[in-house]
């Protein structure tokens, strides 16, 4: 995906910061208009609403389908926004393209399919919907190169006008302070391989809370992250679908004006210096661990001449409690260095499986 084109989509504020606000689903005509005149007037550019909606269990509400492309319509005519939905199967993406849809986007349910992802992909080629721009929310599952082959499904269509949306990732069973885990790591790591591919945050998704879209959203854009997908609804106690999650027009505003945009193009010589520094620490961790690593080859050479297991878990417990009452000192989080450690007792491990092997 080394030629993709910008979105060319409108943003919000003195900042232009790219907003897509809507209800979770058009449920009535009267409530599609009275939502998208209220963000309106909050200077949303961008109006969201889902008109199919793909549920996990049948016999909820699974959207108002092609009648509701109608009232999508009328919202362009009538305040001048453009306006988006979620296209999951071919049968969709016609009808969109046909209801004047500017902006597609494909769920979490659909891009964890790669056959889904063909068709719909083949299918916006071939309705003409080529320059529009495709939004592709991460798969359910924590799964980055889906992701990537997901978006490259819809690249190799021809399809240029191509962003991320990151709306989180299932959470397992019991209590969880996010609805969809944010995983932040992942986000960040298709940036790094596709620096010039839009990531747009879904903060309603994430949070799964209306309390959770502000400090969510902060969140997001100190990252550096491209823009925001909220949902806001009239009246969200009354949603017909995700009603926890959906803040009034009004409400929404306030958010948008507390949030703190920043740059990242410019940076003072100050940072420039604590770059360097972070790079200097980073090469003294490196030679550190090196020569960790190298102590772990010489105990491997233990082992194998005593016929010792590689893997002491008494050992390695001792080991960890020590460095977790060590680490509290420095001020290192416990989750943290629970992790730093695993992975390189992990590699530790291989090693000196290694050096059994070559001896052997």
């Amino acid at each position: 995906m080394n030629e993709l084109l910008p979105l060319n989509l409108p943003g919000i504020g003195d900042d232009a910061m790219l907003l897509i606000a809507g209800p979770c689903s058009a449920e009535t005509e009267e409530q599609v208009m009275s939502t998208a005149e209220g963000l309106a007037r909050c200077g949303v550019k961008i109006f969201r609403a889902g008109i199919w909606k793909p549920r996990t269990k049948p016999g909820g509400f699974e959207g108002v389908g092609e009648q509701g492309l109608q009232w999508l319509r009328r919202v362009k005519e009538s305040t001048g926004m453009l306006v988006a939905t979620e296209v999951a199967t071919r049968h969709h993406v016609e009808e969109a393209i046909k209801g004047g849809v500017d902006v597609l986007w494909v769920g979490a349910r659909t891009s964890a399919n790669p056959f889904a992802m063909q068709e719909i992909a083949e299918a916006i080629s071939r309705s003409g919907g080529a320059d529009k721009p495709v939004l592709v929310k991460n798969p359910v599952n924590p799964d980055l190169e889906l992701w990537i082959g997901a978006l490259q499904r819809l690249y190799n269509a021809g399809i240029r006008r191509l962003g991320a949306i990151h709306r989180g990732f299932s959470s397992s069973y019991g209590a969880h302070l996010y609805r969809n885990m944010p995983e932040w790591h992942i986000p960040i790591e298709l940036r790094l391989r596709y620096s010039s591919l839009p990531i747009i945050v879904d903060p309603s998704h994430i949070g799964g809370r209306r309390e959770l879209i502000a400090p969510l959203s902060q969140q997001a854009l100190d990252m550096g992250f491209d823009g925001l997908m909220v949902e806001s609804h009239c009246s969200p106690e009354g949603a017909w679908s995700d009603a926890a999650q959906q803040v009034t027009p009004p409400m929404l505003h306030d958010i948008v004006k507390s949030l703190v945009v920043r740059s990242s193009e410019h940076a003072t010589e100050r940072l420039d210096l604590l770059r360097q520094k972070i790079d200097m620490l980073d090469g003294e961790l490196l030679e550190v661990l090196s020569k960790r690593l190298e102590v772990c080859r010489e105990i491997g050479e233990y082992k194998r001449e005593h016929r010792m297991s590689v893997v002491q878990p008494t050992r390695y417990n001792e080991m960890l409690g020590g460095r977790i009452a060590d680490a509290a000192q420095l001020g290192l989080g416990e989750d943290f260095l629970r992790a730093v450690l695993r992975a390189i007792h992990d590699e530790s491990v291989r090693q000196q499986i290694e050096v059994l092997r070559r001896k052997q």
